[in-house]
């Protein structure tokens, strides 16, 4: 899908289930990592992040812009555009948008990568996402050395 599909599709979500035109841009930003879209106040443009459209969707994707002009006209408006706003949470069930989008895979496996650390002296076992500095760390059961498992 090209960001020109996008605005199309966009705009017509916007007549669909608003009922009022969409008259700025809506586009792909490669930069968005953890989250669907968003919805910039300065500009009132929207921004998508296209891999939930290539792991999701269709779907998901109208999911993702009907959550986004929810704030658009919202905001537009005047009335409460902020998650928290009962504005918000009315019009978001009356169109059918999602409150939050669906993980990705790709990014849940990224979390699942452990390390393990075991402890010289007493063996105990430590899994950690993150890389540990073991001249800083110890043990907290004996205060040993930790070592990486490789």
């Amino acid at each position: 899908m090209t960001n020109e599909q996008l605005q199309a599709l966009t705009e017509e979500i916007s007549e669909t289930y608003f009922l009022k035109p969409f008259k700025h841009r809506a586009f792909f930003n490669p930069r968005l990592r953890t989250t669907g879209g968003r919805y910039m106040l300065g500009t009132h443009n929207i921004e998508i992040n296209r891999k939930y459209y290539e792991e999701h969707g269709m779907d998901e994707l109208e999911g993702i812009i009907k959550h986004e002009l929810c704030h658009y006209h919202l905001h537009i408006e005047g009335k409460g555009y902020k998650h928290r706003d009962e504005d918000f949470r009315w019009l978001m069930k009356e169109v059918g948008a999602p409150r939050h989008c669906t993980p990705l895979v790709i990014e849940k496996k990224r979390a699942a990568i452990k390390r393990i650390y075991v402890c010289t002296k007493c063996g105990q076992h430590y899994e950690r996402q993150r890389r540990v500095n073991t001249n800083r760390y110890f043990c907290g059961k004996c205060r040993g050395k930790l070592q990486e498992k490789v």
